[in-house]
């Protein structure tokens, strides 16, 4: 696709549409757009346009459509994919100003939001009222609703109460035309046509621009328990994740942690937390609902669980400050790793039950190519995050060799039944790896998809998989 520059004129549109202090054209402030959290790849869009309104994102996208001028959205900049880079250049619309959260309907239990919201402040919000929004991102403290749709994010909480795909009832969108569409209902039950709604949520923005979100809500619990377990191996950890499943009991969060991650959270935060000589993994585990009984109940069956699998210790939070703590070991860990070195995240995703070998598999990928591996993630839905560290690594092979490593983590995952993104998408630097997953008749329909919806292929190019 031959993509146009934007000129003089259409610059002067833009600046009409949405204000001339809206637009960003110097090289200097377009340095924050043209990076998301995503390795270190920068691409500079020629303009950004921070509209505020529905309307001027549809004459926006009319206007670049009939200019062939690439057009990115963006979120809060968050991504770990890619997503919101503008490889092709182009218009960059920032989604910031959108950013008020328009309705909490306490009736029906749904709030109507735009995509600009803090998902933080919004789970705040619903939480003052007895509500929750389950979808918790690590980087809800700073990541947009919008963005957490557009990429089908996920979050600790997904073990229990499901994924963002079952929290999203209905989105207003605007199609790569300039026309605005609902794409669904705003009720329970959806049986009228293909589902656009669902469509839209992990389309990663090359489809439509959402510019309003209709969320489900549920009752909030009003307790919780949360353990943290230690472990002699990867493997006994992992091993025990889907027994404690098989005991009969749904854990609220279940996350994985690596030694090696919680030593460089205690170097970067000061964390204090006694990290004792021969343990080498941690099961974060918490426990919701509303009565105290039931989960103290259930916290005594999962301790009998750990004993088959080898625990060491078993701390449990007794405060809301203990439980504060255990959280930020796990939450700020992506940061302490990125703090620490040059690396690559990958995002893999098994059945819960093969994560004693998957993670076998990486490490023995490590060993073969020359990298190391720090993991840690959503294990309860066997959601792991691995991240390579280059450190002895050369230039050349953290360049070129790592690649193969990549690829042989990926058909490891696949063969396990899993695939290649649980949560953080497909962007621009997963997306030579789909072929491993998918075949040519998928392409094709994914193709055909893009077309219907955006002919001129002008909407967030170059992302998740090649239109020709």
């Amino acid at each position: 696709m031959t993509y146009n520059k934007i000129t003089e004129n259409i610059l002067i549109a833009i600046k009409k549409i949405v204000g001339e202090n809206a637009v960003i054209t110097g090289h200097a402030d377009l340095e924050k757009y043209s990076h998301d959290e995503t390795e270190d790849l920068h691409f500079y869009p020629e303009v950004v346009a921070k509209p505020k309104s529905t309307q001027e994102v549809s004459v926006l996208m009319k206007l670049c459509n009939e200019n062939l001028i690439p057009v990115t959205p963006r979120g809060a900049g968050t991504g770990l994919s890619g997503g919101a880079l503008p490889v092709m250049g182009g218009l960059l619309i920032a989604m910031e100003r959108f950013n008020k959260v328009l309705q909490i309907d306490e009736q029906n239990l749904q709030a109507t939001v735009e995509p600009g919201v803090i998902t933080e402040e919004f789970m705040n919000q619903v939480a003052a009222k007895g509500l929750l929004y389950p979808v918790d991102p690590a980087s809800k403290g700073s990541c947009f609703i919008g963005g957490n749709v557009s990429h089908g994010s996920g979050g600790p909480r997904v073990v229990k109460y499901g994924t963002i795909r079952e929290y999203i009832l209905n989105l207003e969108v605007v199609l790569p035309s300039g026309e605005i569409i609902w794409t669904g209902a705003n009720t329970l039950k959806y049986a009228s046509g293909y589902n656009l709604t669902q469509l839209m949520i992990g389309s990663e923005g090359t489809l439509g621009i959402i510019t309003k979100i209709v969320v489900k809500l549920i009752p909030r619990p009003t307790l919780d328990a949360l353990l943290l377990a230690s472990f002699s191996s990867n493997d006994a950890a992992c091993g025990a994740v889907s027994a404690i499943f098989r005991a009969g009991i749904v854990p609220s969060a279940l996350e994985f942690m690596e030694r090696k991650g919680v030593e460089w959270v205690i170097e970067k935060d000061g964390l204090a937390f006694d990290l004792k000589e021969g343990i080498e993994a941690f099961l974060l585990i918490e426990v919701d609902g509303t009565n105290q009984d039931v989960i103290f109940a259930d916290c005594e069956k999962i301790n009998r669980v750990l004993e088959d699998f080898d625990c060491k210790d078993v701390l449990f939070a007794d405060t809301s400050a203990q439980k504060e703590e255990l959280w930020r070991l796990r939450r700020t860990m992506a940061v302490s790793v990125k703090s620490n070195s040059i690396y690559k995240e990958e995002d893999t995703v098994v059945p819960r039950a093969s994560l004693p070998q998957l993670i076998k598999g990486i490490k023995q990928s490590g060993l073969k190519y020359g990298f190391e591996s720090i993991c840690y993630g959503h294990a309860g839905d066997g959601n792991l995050h691995v991240n390579i560290i280059k450190g002895q690594m050369s230039d050349e092979d953290w360049n070129n060799k790592l690649k193969d490593g990549i690829r042989e983590i990926f058909e490891l995952t696949v063969s396990l039944g899993g695939t290649l993104s649980g949560e953080h998408g497909i962007g621009l630097v997963q997306k030579g790896f789909m072929p491993i997953k998918y075949s040519e008749t998928h392409f094709a329909l994914w193709r055909g998809i893009k077309q219907v919806f955006d002919k001129n292929g002008i909407l967030n190019p170059g992302k998740i998989f090649d239109t020709i």
